[in-house]
């Protein structure tokens, strides 16, 4: 097809041609005639060129196929959940492997009776995890969200109830080291109260039994937390009919002999002593009492020496009179010293505070006898005189 324009404008980009029917259209320069100015005419040819749109079309398809096959043949899968193991307070829940084809993983997430849990740590690792501390008897339900940069996927609801005080069935036992016919024993014991015994200790052991507290398997369930028991713990729940406590069976717990469980059973708790009176002092009749003495024994000794004492309280009566003539004597020394010390104080009162202005000497010292003289029993001497 070809077309005349007439050239308009000249720059050294953009050069504006016209239509004849006067319409204004930008054209490159470097694509016209050189020698071109303002006026001049100039034939353009316009034709498709089918051989090249065709090529174009075929490379687009391929890139096309190519994102497709990469990014959109396939597609995160949804979760699949289910109940793996249950107990009286723990559940053991499972899923199939997480897919996520090419898109990237955001977080997975377990909802329990429609409120997030929380999240599975290391999910494309995990494909299982214990939930415990639920109550018993009671029916609960799960389920997974999956998020990823593709969408979110959600599983279905799976509804589990956790088993009943006599409902044995949810044991799941590992073994550590037995002797071969305890083992033997354990293993029928298992059988009878509908429990099950594995090989090696999983997420869903419940119970470690062993008779010894060493190798890998006994650290490996140290390390879960999963209680270490005698084998005297199934007996025990065989014979009541229901799962019991295992603080009484676990491996480390002191075991009480046959005699001093015997005793704990028929014994009577004993009172609670009364507090020591250590400190306070024995009569002579419980003194002799506690030696092995008769309680009359003891009331005639104590006489005797209630009997002695006061005859030794009279005989210092009789003595105090000598003492108290060494007492006088004291006295009258030290009412020289004191009327020596006031001479050579002028100026101060010779009299007590206590004392009158008309008080005669007399009195002054039958006051001092008053003050000074011993009560009696106290054994007055020198030394216990106020200097």
């Amino acid at each position: 097809m070809l077309v005349s324009l007439t050239v308009g404008k000249v720059d050294a980009g953009v050069t504006v041609l016209l239509t004849p029917d006067k319409r204004l259209i930008e054209f490159p320069s470097i694509l016209l005639p050189p020698n071109i100015v303002s006026g001049s005419i100039v034939d353009i040819t316009v034709a498709r060129n089918h051989e090249s749109e065709n090529k174009a079309d075929s490379r687009f398809s391929a890139l096309q196929d190519q994102i497709f096959s990469s990014f959109g043949a396939s597609e995160p899968s949804t979760p699949i959940l289910r109940c793996r193991n249950a107990t009286q307070t723990s559940l053991v829940l499972e899923w199939d492997p997480i897919e996520l084809a090419t898109a990237d993983l955001i977080s997975l997430s377990l909802f329990r009776n429609g409120q997030k849990a929380g999240n599975i740590p290391r999910p494309l690792q995990m494909h299982s995890t214990k939930i415990s501390g639920l109550a018993v008897d009671t029916e609960y339900t799960f389920h997974l969200v999956l998020r990823t940069t593709a969408g979110t996927y959600a599983s279905k609801q799976v509804v589990a109830r956790t088993h009943k005080m006599t409902d044995l069935s949810g044991i799941t036992i590992t073994t550590g080291i037995l002797p071969a016919a305890q083992r033997d024993g354990l293993a029928q014991a298992v059988e009878r109260i509908g429990a099950k015994m594995v090989d090696g200790v999983r997420i869903d052991t419940t119970h470690f039994v062993t008779t010894e507290g060493r190798g890998v398997p006994w650290e490996k369930a140290v390390e879960m937390n999963i209680p270490v028991v005698r084998p005297e713990w199934v007996e025990a729940c065989e014979k009541n009919g229901r799962i019991l406590g295992v603080t009484k069976f676990y491996l480390d717990a002191v075991r009480p002999g046959p005699d001093e469980a015997q005793t704990r059973n028929t014994a009577s708790p004993a009172p609670a002593p009364a507090q020591a009176q250590k400190d306070l002092p024995e009569t002579p009749a419980a003194a002799a009492a506690s030696n092995g003495e008769s309680k009359e024994a003891g009331e005639k000794k104590q006489a005797a020496e209630e009997s002695s004492s006061e005859s030794d309280d009279d005989e210092d009566e009789g003595g105090e009179g000598e003492k108290a003539k060494a007492t006088d004597e004291q006295k009258m020394r030290r009412e020289d010293k004191e009327e020596q010390k006031i001479a050579l104080r002028p100026g101060q009162s010779s009299t007590s505070p206590g004392q009158g202005l008309g008080d005669d000497n007399d009195d002054n010292e039958s006051t001092d006898e008053k003050a000074v003289a011993p009560s009696p029993g106290d054994g007055a001497s020198f030394q216990d005189v106020a200097l």
